[in-house]
């Protein structure tokens, strides 16, 4: 990784440019694991189905700084989205590795000043690079937020894929588990594609390397148009057939999994996974669709069903009205609420504030395919 072996030379980032595209100019967003703070933009490590290919931000291989950590950290706080200890933040987790040299010390710090606020947010870094002894001994030094890296390892051997060796992945959860025990580990199992790294020998490993974790979460691939043209530009044929807005992890590679895998506990979901190692129910209610929950500890299902509860028509209201839905076409239904004419993230906020799942009529999920794309699985 040559880029890497420049950013390890130099003392600071550089500042973006001002024609930035909009896209990254906006470092705070809702997405479905909560308020993503991307400050920190661009990344050398051209893992090929990477979602920089969706904000034109694939070919920024070398980390640029939008904003300093405190202007971010005050943009988070005020983003109307945000609500002290209840919200799940995820950083640097759109358009760079938060590990990456350089980076990671924007990472911490703004960690550090976020703590410093009392908040007892979840917090969600995802990685597959180095995490040092160094490193995860500072996030210990946190004391209010609940941190969880997601140490992102798919097994992957074909560098057109993914050029990062998965060494690297498995190296950091060895440090984190050596290193850390309030801040929680997750080996992050993804993306898995048929007939690439679904094999009984990278099962096999995954369940090897899961004793470093306190929980697995296993999950598909993003198959947008932007990642299946670099695919091709890059000589691989079509992955799959279908370019769908879910992740797509047919139903025959996850039987086969659940069938041969072996270590700790593992789950569909990334809140799931993040609940068990925390001990705590799971913040976006996926309790209300049980069919996700049957490969969850007994132990966890009775955590997450103590923590469920249907929302009153009062509390409902004042969050559907806050988000600007229409009050009329609200359904509080088993296990989820329905909304209408709804964005991902109206639709997140409400969830996070119930932990209750919250699902436009026009995107339902289907039975048994736990919110996964159509195909594998018609």
């Amino acid at each position: 990784m040559e880029a890497v072996g420049d950013l390890e030379r130099e003392r600071h980032l550089r500042k973006a440019s001002k024609n930035l595209p909009a896209s990254l100019r906006n470092v705070v967003e809702y997405r479905k694991s909560g308020l993503s703070l991307n400050h920190v933009v661009g990344c050398p490590l051209d893992c090929g189905y990477c979602v920089r290919h969706m904000f034109d931000n694939f070919e920024m291989k070398r980390p640029h700084l939008v904003m300093d950590d405190e202007q971010a950290v005050s943009a988070l706080i005020a983003h109307w989205a945000f609500v002290p200890h209840v919200t799940p933040v995820q950083i640097f987790n759109r358009a760079t590795d938060p590990f990456l040299p350089l980076v990671k010390q924007h990472m911490l710090h703004t960690l550090e000043l976020l703590d410093g606020h009392g908040f007892g947010n979840h917090v969600l870094v995802i990685t597959r690079w180095k995490v040092t002894p160094e490193d995860a001994e500072r996030l210990e030094r946190l004391r209010h937020l609940k941190v969880t890296v997601l140490v992102t390892w798919s097994g992957i051997a074909d560098p057109r894929l993914e050029p990062v060796d998965s060494v690297i992945a498995e190296r950091s959860l060895e440090v984190l588990c050596k290193h850390a025990d309030r801040t929680k580990r997750i080996l992050y199992w993804r993306p898995i594609i048929a007939g690439v790294n679904d094999t009984d020998e990278c099962i096999a490993r995954a369940s090897a390397l899961s004793r470093f974790a306190d929980a697995t979460v296993f999950t598909g691939l993003f198959h947008r148009e932007q990642i299946r043209a670099h695919f091709r530009s890059a000589g691989v044929e079509d992955l799959y057939h279908d370019v769908p807005r879910r992740k797509i992890l047919p139903r025959e590679v996850e039987q086969h999994i659940l069938r041969r895998y072996f270590g700790a506990p593992i789950f569909r979901k990334t809140s799931c996974g993040i609940a068990y190692a925390h001990g705590e129910a799971d913040y976006n209610g996926h309790y209300g669709i049980r069919e996700i929950c049957d490969i969850c500890p007994p132990d966890q299902i009775r955590i997450c069903a103590a923590g469920h509860r249907r929302p009153s028509p009062d509390r409902l209201s004042s969050l559907v009205q806050m988000v600007g839905l229409d009050l009329g076409r609200i359904e509080i239904a088993e296990g989820k609420v329905i909304v209408e004419d709804s964005t991902e993230q109206q639709r997140y906020f409400i969830q996070h504030s119930l932990g209750f799942q919250v699902h436009d009529r026009t995107q339902p999920h289907l039975p048994e395919r736990h919110g996964r794309a159509e195909e594998g699985w018609n």
